[in-house]
């Protein structure tokens, strides 16, 4: 309670109070007293609390205080039935019931003006139902919400200001450049005038030049709407071929077209559209929204300086051994069941990816297909307007009578060339994937068997440390090698000795 007493006086005793108080002039403070200081504090957050209490009601002054509490959201200590011990004390000025108000004010007095402020345009007046039934109170409460949410939006866009790191030095500092500047520009504009007016017919002259910029300004508005056009024009243009290769496209399926092998294509659209909506488009959205959220995070911080990139790195770093330490002891468990768990989460994965390549791959080829029958519909447009004709189309030129010839047969053989070669490759493609997936995979498991490999090393040097036998792994493993090593010098020597016997018999023989 000293303590609480304490902060309580050396906080009254500095700007904007200067109360000058001491612990005992405080604690002989009368409960009328204790109560203008409680008001007092309470008008520095909320100056519309500026109010003497001898004028004013103790009903009223126990009103007004519980009001402005309950918006800085202020918790009296204690359960439902002492919240009327707590009016009661705060009507006649309780010591128990001030202090502890008084030091919870003075403890974040800046952050209850903010909220104090706020309060004043956030807290929204309740209108009954039945008076929302007459149309200009439901258009003024409307216009009352709409501007609620324009002074949200405003107060978080002057906030993000504030903390965005501007420097109101620089600029004051760009104003006063530009100032200067102005000041150059019109003493520059001044002398302008001044060797002007020595021209003959220089009102003219500048009547014709304020006539020339505004054509030009007009040409360049002119020349805007032309390109708008344009773009409408060749949109639209697109938007016709479009739907005509969609018109020729339905117009071909239907005519010679069955209806089993209809809903089967049907089916595979519908399959092939429900992944694309359930599965790939949301992921991505999921993925787009995390990436806007850390986006927006990073705009709304503050400009970071070399000492927080480094804090930052480090932190990623004690992170990324807190990872490898997780894994270890992982692998240190070694069991089983998470083992095969693992290896199906793997391979559940590398078809996930498969099935993703695979949609992705569609996706582009339907593009693809799209951009090629857009190119194709223009190359027969620009074809009918130079002679006059249509091109007809592969299907078209095979229904079409004595027009096929050898060329047009090579073309085809061609095409189907191109186009087997073209799975094989996709085949072969997907192969290389699959390879480079399950190398990743196995050079994943190498560095995992390394690092086990050589935490048992580690602990087996602790063990032999334990027992007094220190290096005798490393001694063993030495031996064996020697031995290897002695083995081989032995065989090399059986070798040479078989050699000179052999060379001795030759010689002799």
């Amino acid at each position: 309670m000293s303590d609480q007493i304490k902060f309580i006086v050396d906080k009254l005793n500095k700007e904007p109070f200067r109360k000058n108080y001491n612990l005992i002039t405080f604690d002989s403070l009368e409960p009328m007293q204790l109560l203008q200081v409680l008001n007092d504090v309470l008008a520095e957050i909320d100056p519309k609390q500026v109010v003497d209490i001898r004028e004013e009601m103790p009903e009223q002054t126990a009103k007004r205080m519980l009001s402005l509490l309950g918006i800085l959201k202020y918790k009296p200590p204690g359960n439902a039935t002492d919240m009327s011990t707590f009016r009661q004390g705060l009507v006649i000025g309780s010591k128990p019931v001030i202090y502890p108000v008084l030091h919870w004010l003075l403890q974040r007095t800046n952050e209850l003006k903010k909220r104090a402020y706020l309060a004043r345009f956030l807290i929204k007046l309740e209108v009954p139902s039945e008076f929302l039934q007459d149309e200009t109170v439901a258009d003024t409460n409307k216009q009352y919400e709409e501007l609620m949410e324009a002074f949200k939006t405003l107060h978080k866009e002057c906030e993000q200001l504030k903390t965005s790191g501007f420097s109101t030095a620089e600029i004051r500092r760009d104003i006063s450049a530009m100032e200067e500047e102005k000041d150059q520009l019109i003493k520059r504009v001044e002398r302008l005038k001044k060797r002007v007016e020595t021209v003959q017919n220089h009102q003219r002259m500048l009547q014709i030049a304020r006539q020339l910029r505004v054509e030009k300004e007009r040409e360049e508005f002119l020349g805007q709407q032309k390109q708008e056009q344009k773009n409408q024009l060749f949109h639209a243009v697109q938007r016709l071929q479009r739907v005509q290769n969609q018109l020729k496209s339905m117009r071909h399926a239907a005519s010679d077209a069955k209806p089993e092998s209809l809903m089967k294509r049907l089916e595979e659209e519908i399959k092939f559209n429900s992944y694309m909506v359930t599965e790939k488009f949301p992921k991505e959205l999921e993925n787009k929204k995390k990436e806007l959220h850390f986006l927006q995070k990073v705009v709304s911080e503050p400009a970071m300086g070399h000492s927080d990139l480094l804090e930052l790195e480090s932190k990623i770093n004690e992170i990324n051994t807190q990872i490898n330490q997780l894994i270890e002891k992982k692998m240190m468990r070694n069991e089983p069941i998470e083992g095969k768990l693992s290896l199906y989460r793997q391979q559940a994965s590398i078809i996930s990816r498969k099935k993703e390549a695979k949609a992705e791959e569609l996706q582009e080829a339907k593009e693809k297909l799209a951009s090629l029958e857009r190119e194709a519909s223009v190359k027969t447009n620009q074809t009918r307007e130079f002679d006059g004709t249509e091109v007809l189309k592969g299907d078209e030129m095979t229904s079409t009578t004595g027009i096929c010839s050898s060329a047009d047969f090579l073309f085809k053989r061609y095409v189907s060339k191109l186009r087997g070669k073209s799975t094989v490759f996709k085949k072969k493609h997907q192969i290389i994937a699959e390879f480079k997936a399950e190398f990743g995979l196995l050079q994943r498991t190498e560095e995992l068997l390394k690092q086990r490999h050589e935490n048992i090393q580690h602990q087996l040097q602790t063990i032999e440390e334990k027992k007094g036998i220190s290096g005798y792994s490393y001694t063993q493993e030495e031996l064996e090698r020697v031995s290897a090593l002695k083995s081989e010098v032995d065989e090399m020597k059986g070798r040479t000795l078989d050699d000179m016997s052999e060379m001795v018999i030759s010689q002799f023989s």
